[in-house]
């Protein structure tokens, strides 16, 4: 049970309707954690919606936001998005050992770019002011720089969900558990 009430959408503002509705809708089985987003609208307004425009811009194939998604929700050992994650991962043509094992250095299934940003997001984590400009580097010869900043952008959310999701308890949905 999560520590706080959940807002239906009927409780809510009609300027976050549409969002609330979309997110639940297109972003997939993130029910639950709407609902306790709708306890401040403003955030469930721009930053639900920040992902929502995030995704449908594409900017970043979808395999290497998973990757980063799994890597720091692994780190940070929040079931919560592993269990959205790790689905969506598999989805992207990860097997089911290799995203289990993601944060393996030797990890199998993982191609260079795969490893490149894999490593990229612990290094954000964990050491995000010591990330050498090697990095950037190899980064660039793989993702223009507006799919770097938001690769950034994009782990440092997952590690404010982590928290906000543990922080809160939020109960993954029924649709979400494997």
């Amino acid at each position: 049970m999560p520590r706080v009430k959940e807002i239906p959408i009927e409780d809510t503002p009609k300027e976050v309707h549409d969002i609330y509705r979309r997110f639940s809708r297109e972003y997939g089985p993130f029910a639950n954690q709407v609902k306790i987003f709708a306890q401040r609208p403003p955030a469930l307004k721009h930053i639900m919606g920040l992902l929502l425009e995030l995704k449908e811009e594409g900017c970043v194939p979808p395999r290497y936001l998973e990757i980063v998604l799994v890597v720091v929700s692994r780190i940070n050992q929040c079931d919560y998005c592993v269990a959205h994650h790790d689905p969506r991962l598999v989805a992207e043509g990860l097997d089911h050992e290799t995203v289990a094992n993601i944060l393996n250095p030797s990890c199998p299934g993982l191609d260079d770019v795969d490893r490149l940003v894999r490593d990229f997001a612990i290094q954000i984590t964990n050491t995000p002011g010591e990330i050498p400009n090697k990095t950037f580097d190899e980064l660039r010869a793989h993702f223009t720089e507006p799919q770097i900043v938001e690769l950034v952008l994009r782990t440092a959310l997952c590690g404010f969900f982590n928290r906000f999701n543990d922080a809160l308890q939020i109960e993954i949905e029924n649709d979400a558990r494997i």
